[in-house]
Order: C-alpha cells, then structure tokens, then sequence
C-alpha cells in the first residue's frame, strides 16, 4: 500500500493533470510523477479509464492533480515560490516555463501553460529585500520592481549602491 502525506496541495486540472506532471517532473529537481490513478466509471469531467488523479512531487512538496473539469482556473493566489541560487537556475526554470507555454509577469512571476503561477526568486533577491539595512532592501526592492525575470547582477548591484 503507498503511504499518503498527511498534508499535499491538491491542484485542479482541466484533463491535463498528468501533462502538467510529467512536465514538472522532467523540469524541476526533487521531483516526479508517482501514480495515475484512474476512473472507475464516467463522471462529469471525463470518461472511465481517464486519468482521474495524478500524485506528484514538485521539488519534494508532493502534489496531487485533480482532473475536475473546466469550472474552476487557476490565478495568482496561489504559486509555487523557486528558490535559485544563481542566473542560470533562474534562467533554466523561468524559460523552461515560458517557452512550454507559459507567460512571463512581473518580479520573477510567471505562469505555466496551465496557468499555475511561479515566482522564480533567486535567492541573492530575497535576501537583498530583507537586509536589515533599509537602503540596501529599498534599493533591491526598486530594482526587482522593474523587472520581468529577475536579473540577479542587477540585483547584487542594487545591494552595492
């Protein structure tokens, strides 16, 4: 029997959930697609046989994806916050959601193709913001605040003054 987490975020899907899977799985490190579970008989998004479920782990957080139909969407009360620890993890995981779909923001937000919001958020950023020197963290801040992808140099360069 497969032990079920005690605590998992639930996201609803329109039909794709095991798309969204797999391409989380194949993106993001620490992650996977672990069980499709299928309907027993015909609901009102799907047929039997369709994938009902799909447990997932994205960067060790483990997920399950709903295919419920199209009532409900996604938006930006919910996201996935990306801790990188330099431009080219932030580069890799912002244009692997971009380019598969996906659609840029603003402050390192963006949105896969099915409307999950990321904030891709290296780590000099964060630190930067929460600097208990005020002008370091309001220099940061208006920095980040111009940008779409975060650009860490420009941020590091903020913190210098």
């Amino acid at each position: 029997m497969t032990t079920i987490a005690k605590n998992r975020v639930c996201l609803w899907f329109d039909g794709d959930a095991e798309a969204a899977a797999k391409f989380y799985a194949s993106t993001f490190s620490d992650s996977s697609v672990d069980a499709v579970h299928r309907a027993p008989s015909d609901y009102p998004a799907g047929k039997q046989g369709d994938a009902l479920t799909v447990d997932f782990t994205v960067m060790g957080i483990p997920c399950m994806g709903l295919n419920g139909g199209p009532a409900f969407s996604h938006n930006e009360s919910f996201s996935f916050q990306v801790a990188t620890n330099d431009q080219a993890e932030t580069d890799r995981y912002w244009n692997a959601i971009i380019s598969n779909g996906g659609e840029a923001s603003a402050c390192g937000w963006c949105k896969d193709q099915w409307g999950i919001s990321w904030q891709i958020t290296p780590v000099a950023l964060t630190q930067a913001i929460t600097s208990s020197n005020a002008a370091v963290a309001k220099r940061a801040f208006d920095a980040m605040l111009t940008m779409t992808k975060i650009d860490v140099g420009t941020i590091v360069a903020a913190v210098r003054g």
